[in-house]
């Protein structure tokens, strides 16, 4: 039971990881026409970027059919894809986003640090310059804010005047 649990948290924290570079390099790359609908206004209840929430969960769910048919450690892998998932439903989609019928803005601690840090990814709209890909590993606001001003500044220098 303890290494299956460790299992579980293990995979939660590689989770973070994949998500972040999947966010940085997929999602923001070659993924991006999904994504896009996320950092512009929604309209209705879902948006083209919830696919990629489809995805994983069916991964998770071929990990958890795999392992139940013998091939251990894969459901508990699968578990703790799950378990980040929930987890990225109540920070991301919950607190950040507010898709919930109730608000709730944090005002002090991690869960502030948070919703500071994916508010701030999407000061920028566009594909590029975003800072923050982490779901549940937030950077400090103040570092976050000081890559932002250097990125525009970039920019700003970089036009033809």
């Amino acid at each position: 039971m303890l290494v299956n649990t460790l299992i579980v948290l293990a995979t939660v924290a590689a989770m973070e990881v994949v998500a972040w570079l999947a966010h940085r390099y997929v999602m923001h790359g070659v993924g991006w026409g999904w994504h896009a609908t996320h950092h512009a206004p929604r309209s209705g209840m879902f948006e083209a970027n919830d696919l990629y929430a489809v995805v994983f969960a069916g991964l998770a769910i071929a990990l958890i059919a795999l392992g139940s048919s013998g091939r251990w450690p894969l459901q508990w892998v699968g578990a703790g894809m799950t378990l980040y998932g929930a987890l990225y439903f109540i920070a991301h989609d919950g607190l950040v986003h507010q898709r919930w019928p109730w608000r709730h803005v944090p005002r002090s601690g991690y869960l502030k640090r948070l919703y500071q840090a994916h508010r701030l990814h999407h000061a920028v709209d566009a594909r590029a310059g975003c800072v923050s890909f982490g779901f549940l590993w937030a950077p400090s606001p103040a570092r976050l804010r000081a890559q932002l001003q250097a990125t525009r500044a970039r920019r700003r220098d970089a036009r033809p005047g």
